[in-house]
């Protein structure tokens, strides 16, 4: 695709942020490594091109730069953040390396009014996350606004480049859609581009074409990623499609079952389904942290797949629901500082694996990929649940896993997800689930002392889930929910409610 935005990646953890916002418009938005060659860049063809925030500094002996040549392309230039400082440095400004930085909130004030700023008011609220800043501006620059430091924003009307040190992208940035609106429409001039049934009918042709009448096998996990997929590829070539759905024992309650009635009675796929939990839950046992768990998981879940799949003789192509976002981390040069969790499908594909890969969702992000599975006819309720880590339960049952602790909380949780269907909650909340804690407590029930585990129920509210606040779920349901586990979950004596948000807590617990 070309005639779009291109984002150049310094490592911001904002920059996907960037690309669905601009998709969002209309327009194809694609994000490349910063070090990607001018002569490559060049090849998408773009109207406009990004420069991404990022950890970097234009002081550091690893400075992350890009070659000046970039702005003699003819095309557009918005620098955010660390974006904004490299334009600076490379065009004859001055940088000032941080003292204290600016985080947070802040005022913008606009001190001149360009075509980026172009219906923004004259005060408004942006995000800062920088620690050095702009003191001088390169020559043609005009500064165009401040926050808590004096140059907050600059503008080269007559070579398109801009630059601000806040993020437009984020939500908190009172008028941050609108500014990156300009950029794309005003200044780049960009047309809408992306529509998401054109990608449906472009992808099934490509498929068609690429697979021919070769087999191919699919890994699905019952998730939104892999479900889309499957369901996508069997529109295309039907049952030259085979599935294998692995139950690793640490699934949400009765999900093999409703895997295998959605996806093969209602879509008529073919699906093997392999019972794996007794390999898994074996594996784990004597394993109480968190990244080994998901390492072990992860060697369990390549191995079982990669033995199914040999069995698969006559397949050529292996089909995975990979999206954008996993492209885009692969591919990330500076990337994040450091390993929040790993992912337990991610780069484990065995070296001598002879298969050719299919992967239809790489261009999109997990609310396009929903919107293209609602598009398939696939049951809404099935497309819009909520996230599921892919080590399961096993990293929700916190400490050493056994069966008997999945058992529990896999009853636990199924009874906060029916009320909050129920009471018509599910919708409203981005993410909810129950932990189970190593932990036991003194209690009464029936007259009798009891000495049970402590269940923890956790409800997040998130736009982009890189920041989430805990949901203000209503008392009453809370005491319903809490009463119904209690009651209901032999193992289980107490109920806690996590009230904690991101950051400085994560969503999951491990």
């Amino acid at each position: 695709m070309t005639q779009g935005i291109i984002i150049l990646d310094f490592g911001s953890q904002y920059n996907q942020l960037i690309a669905r916002r601009i998709r969002e418009f209309g327009v194809y938005t694609e994000i490349i490594p910063y070090n990607t060659p001018i002569s490559e860049i060049k090849k998408h063809d773009p109207k406009g091109i990004i420069l991404s925030g990022g950890p970097s500094s234009v002081f550091g002996d690893d400075a992350a730069l890009v070659d000046k040549e970039l702005f003699e392309m003819g095309v557009p230039v918005l620098g955010i953040c660390y974006g904004m400082q490299l334009i600076s440095h490379l065009l004859g400004g001055e940088v000032k390396k941080g003292v204290k930085g600016e985080y947070g909130k802040s005022e913008l004030t606009v001190l001149k009014q360009n075509s980026l700023f172009n219906g923004i008011a004259e005060k408004s609220t942006v995000w800062m996350s920088h620690f050095d800043e702009v003191i001088k501006a390169p020559e043609g620059f005009v500064v165009s606004g401040k926050s808590n430091i004096d140059i907050a924003a600059l503008a080269n009307e007559e070579q398109k480049v801009y630059a601000v040190q806040f993020h437009p992208e984020v939500t908190h940035s009172e008028f941050g859609s609108k500014m990156l609106e300009n950029f794309v429409f005003n200044i780049c001039k960009a047309e809408k581009n992306w529509v998401l049934k054109d990608f449906i009918e472009t992808e099934i042709q490509r498929i068609k074409n690429v697979v021919g009448d070769k087999k191919v096998i699919l890994g699905l996990s019952g998730g939104v990623d892999s479900s889309v997929a499957a369901v996508l590829i069997h529109r295309a070539i039907g049952d030259q499609l085979t599935c294998i759905f692995v139950d690793t024992g640490l699934l949400r309650k009765d999900e093999g079952k409703k895997v295998m009635e959605n996806y093969g009675k209602h879509f008529h796929m073919n699906i093997k389904m392999v019972d794996a939990s007794e390999r898994f839950l074996t594996n784990l046992k004597g394993i109480d942290e968190p990244e080994a768990k998901r390492k072990s998981i992860g060697r369990d879940f390549v191995a079982v797949f990669d033995e199914e799949s040999k069995k698969f003789d006559d397949a050529s192509f292996l089909a995975q629901g990979t999206i954008y976002p996993d492209v885009i981390e692969s591919q990330s040069v500076k990337g994040p500082s450091a390993t929040i969790k790993s992912h337990h499908n991610v780069g484990g594909l065995p070296e001598d694996m002879k298969l050719q890969l299919l992967e239809p969702l790489r261009e999109l992000f997990k609310d396009e990929v929903r919107k293209v599975g609602v598009e398939l006819g696939i049951p809404r309720e099935l497309v819009y649940r909520h996230p599921f880590p892919g080590p399961g339960l096993g990293i929700r049952v916190l400490g050493e896993v056994d069966a008997e602790k999945v058992r529990i909380l896999q009853e636990a949780d199924q009874i906060f997800i029916d009320e909050l269907y129920a009471h018509n909650l599910y919708d409203e909340v981005s993410q909810a689930f129950v932990v189970l804690l190593p932990v036991k407590s003194v209690g009464v029930m029936g007259d009798e002392r009891t000495y049970e585990y402590t269940a923890v129920v956790r409800s997040a509210n998130t736009i982009d889930f890189m920041t989430a606040t805990w949901s203000k779920l209503p008392y009453e349901f809370l005491e319903l929910v809490s009463n119904r586990i209690i009651n209901e979950v032999k193992g289980i004596n107490r109920v806690a409610y996590d009230i904690s948000s991101k950051p400085p807590a994560t969503i999951e617990w491990e």
